[in-house]
């Protein structure tokens, strides 16, 4: 009889099932969203103890309920900042943000963008339906302008965020965008997010069927996604179209499109995802796909750099303070020298 431990199944998508029923509308972009991140933790190798779903307020905050890993339902706009506090205590864990673009962007705004320039190594996955979806239709802060709902009956009048300027402008590590309605790509992306070393923010288009139904609808259906998604891989130029004629040239810092059966192919821009200047000019490619001649979404990933992350360098200095002092009081650092007696 052998003496050996029974080697431990590989986990399956099913492992990460819980017995919760999946409580969204019929229809929304939630389930494919949950279902690729299900299909996705098995393959990376880590065990379900080590990782932690957090999420804030807002349809897409159920997810915790849904993956059978650790998690936490915490309060509105905070899931950022409950996140960061966890991977300081427990920077072993895989920790990642489940939010969307009311809750991450509005009242969780602030806290977003310091998780972002403090390069935590969080996963941030930003639902963006353009629209409140728990609260009932009303306008969000990455709603169009003159959008008609139920805050706004004559039009909105706010300028929307562009999610992925902002984390641009929070220097994030790590940006990107994916849908829900393209499973392979959504996948590649979540791995992608999950690879890399620090903070990854990742945009994911998610259709609202109920308050907001087709914001999307150019980027995801088989009629009009060829001509209107630029799909983004390293190393190689920016094409796109149903018969992959269409190129994108920069004209000084302007991007214009090219036919590549007349022009060739000489000169197109060639995808680099640590090229900083170009990432802010991709990510400004947000034409309104009603314009004539516009240019098409760009998705994958724009930009991805190297960056200390703050738990490990917490760590470090934590490190240098024992090894050059000592361990220390935390009464007598409570106290501090700002203190007096009252007689």
């Amino acid at each position: 009889m052998s003496d050996t431990a029974t080697a431990p199944q590989p986990l399956t998508s099913k492992d990460f099932v819980t017995d919760q029923e999946v409580r969204w509308c019929p229809g929304c972009g939630d389930y494919s969203i949950l279902a690729q991140v299900q299909k996705v933790m098995p393959t990376l190798g880590i065990p379900r103890e080590n990782i932690v779903i957090v999420s804030g307020i807002g349809c897409s905050s159920r997810f915790p309920y849904y993956m059978n890993t650790y998690g936490m339902h915490s309060i509105h706009g905070r899931a950022t900042a409950v996140a960061s506090g966890l991977k300081a205590a427990r920077p072993e864990l895989s920790v990642w943000v489940v939010t969307g673009d009311g809750d991450g962007l509005s009242i969780g705004g602030n806290h977003t963008i310091h998780l972002l320039r403090r390069n935590f190594d969080i996963n941030i996955l930003l639902f963006n339906n353009q629209i409140y979806g728990l609260t009932k239709g009303q306008y969000s802060p990455t709603s169009e302008e003159h959008k008609i709902t139920k805050s706004t009956p004559f039009g909105s009048i706010d300028h929307p965020f562009n999610p992925l300027a902002l984390a641009m402008g929070a220097d994030a590590s790590f940006i990107a965008r994916t849908m829900d309605r393209d499973p392979k790509h959504l996948q590649s992306m979540l791995l992608r997010a999950q690879q890399h070393k620090g903070a990854s923010f990742l945009e994911i288009y998610q259709n609202c069927n109920i308050f907001n139904d087709g914001a999307f609808e150019i980027f995801t259906e088989k009629a009009s996604k060829a001509d209107e998604v630029l799909f983004l891989e390293q190393g190689k130029p920016l094409v796109f179209g149903a018969s992959q004629n269409k190129g994108i040239k920069l004209d000084g810092f302007k991007p214009v499109i090219v036919d590549i059966d007349t022009a060739g192919t000489d000169g197109l821009w060639i995808h680099d995802e640590k090229d900083f200047y170009k990432a802010q000019i991709l990510i400004r490619m947000f034409d309104d796909p009603r314009m004539e001649g516009h240019l098409p979404r760009p998705f994958g990933v724009f930009f991805e750099t190297e960056r200390a992350c703050y738990e490990d360098s917490m760590q470090l200095q934590i490190d240098d303070i024992i090894a050059k002092k000592g361990k220390g009081n935390l009464d007598k650092l409570l106290r501090g020298n700002e203190t007096w007696t009252i007689s």
